[in-house]
């Protein structure tokens, strides 16, 4: 009885997405449904490659090093997620567009640099991963404070520098941890609407609010809505399969399967 109002949408788009009106299909196939995939695509690879360096690190170093800040910093690295990412998306294209104050004081000093827009599929990887990396940050952080300080002394014992000891010992056993927390950032950017509409990137989050409002054919933006579930539902298996420890990371239990692997 709980998980009916879960499963009666999901059934719903899945129906339209297999057996509704196969001349929308095709037309989807025809006009908009490329450009959204490779948008899609695109922008998730984007969000991966900023996201993954950002949160482990950030991980790495607040949960093995102390300096000064340490004790606040890893609460502060976890403050983005409670920003909506399409007000931080407002605050980056006021700052950055070139009538914004930056570029504006930029050219009053002469130095013309010509910086890429940010109204684009890079600029909105940028925002989407400033706001969602802390969910790499959070499992990965997690993850190395239940690792065994043997083993990081043990390779330390063995000549092993301490750039090394991370990316041969630490960052594989994390690895269950890393992957779980970019199946989570990956599936908000691909429902994220907010930045992608702003800065003019044609999504499918984009697709099916234009396709659903502005063209009035609701069968169409749930066949687009099917396309984005099967997205999601791919993420969820690449994550299993490549995190053995995915599931036992998001419900806690991740030590233990880190350390076998």
């Amino acid at each position: 009885m709980i998980a009916l109002p879960v499963v009666l949408p999901v059934t719903v788009i899945l129906l339209a997405l297999l057996f509704g009106d196969r001349s929308i299909s095709l037309h989807l196939i025809d006009t908009v449904l490329p450009r959204y995939t490779a948008n899609t695509v695109l922008l998730m690879a984007g969000v991966a490659i900023l996201t993954i360096p950002i949160g482990v690190v950030t991980a790495w170093l607040t949960s093995t090093y102390r300096f000064p800040g340490s004790s606040w910093l890893p609460v502060a690295l976890v403050l983005p997620l409670a920003a909506p990412s399409y007000v931080v998306g407002y605050v980056y294209a006021d700052l950055l567009d070139y009538t914004g104050p930056l570029q504006t004081w930029l050219r009053d000093w002469g130095w013309n640099l010509g910086l890429p827009p940010i109204r684009s599929l890079p600029g909105a990887a940028c925002v989407i991963a400033f706001v969602l990396y802390p969910y790499i940050f959070l499992l990965t952080r997690v993850s190395f404070r239940q690792q065994s300080v043997a083993l990081t002394e043990a390779a330390r014992t063995l000549g092993a520098s301490p750039l090394e000891t991370f990316v041969r010992v630490a960052l594989p056993l994390a690895r269950p941890a890393v992957i779980g927390g970019l199946a989570l950032v990956l599936m908000e950017t691909v429902a994220d609407y907010g930045v992608v509409a702003h800065y003019g990137v044609p999504t499918f989050t984009t697709g099916i609010f234009r396709t659903w409002f502005a063209m009035g054919q609701p069968q169409a933006a749930l066949q687009l809505a099917g396309c984005l579930f099967l997205i999601a539902a791919v993420l969820l298996i690449v994550a299993g399969s490549f995190g053995s420890g995915f599931f036992s990371t998001l419900t806690g239990s991740g030590s233990g399967c880190s350390s076998s692997s």
